[in-house]
């Protein structure tokens, strides 16, 4: 599998803001996620649910920006910045590096958000 195809492909969808899309072709079943919070996941059901409650969350996409993304092996990390108005009021805006861990069929199995 080629997983530079893969990251491209993965990236586009979450530059889109299709990033329920993104995990439903892209995780594994058993993929594990993990951000800066401290909040993980266990399981492509799970982190469905957890895309689907922070996108609903979402009154106004400002902006999605992939920087640039690295493959080396089996590891990929993509670099973008996201700038969303919540509809509690508040805003979002992070710089962040999202480093994955692909398996053999080009499924990511691990999945970790950095702040940049």
């Amino acid at each position: 599998m080629n997983i530079q195809q893969q990251v491209t492909q993965i990236d586009a969808l979450v530059t889109e803001g299709a990033m329920v899309e993104a995990v439903n072709r892209f995780f594994d079943a058993n993929a594990i996620t993990s951000d800066f919070s401290g909040v993980k996941t266990q399981g492509k059901a799970q982190m469905v649910e957890k895309m689907e409650g922070f996108l609903g969350a979402i009154a106004t996409v400002r902006g999605i920006t992939h920087h640039n993304s690295l493959v080396h092996g089996n590891t990929s990390t993509s670099e973008f910045t996201f700038d969303f108005e919540m509809k509690d009021g508040s805003n979002i805006l992070w710089h962040e590096i999202i480093k994955r861990q692909w398996n053999a069929a080009g499924k990511v199995v691990s999945e970790t958000y950095f702040k940049a």
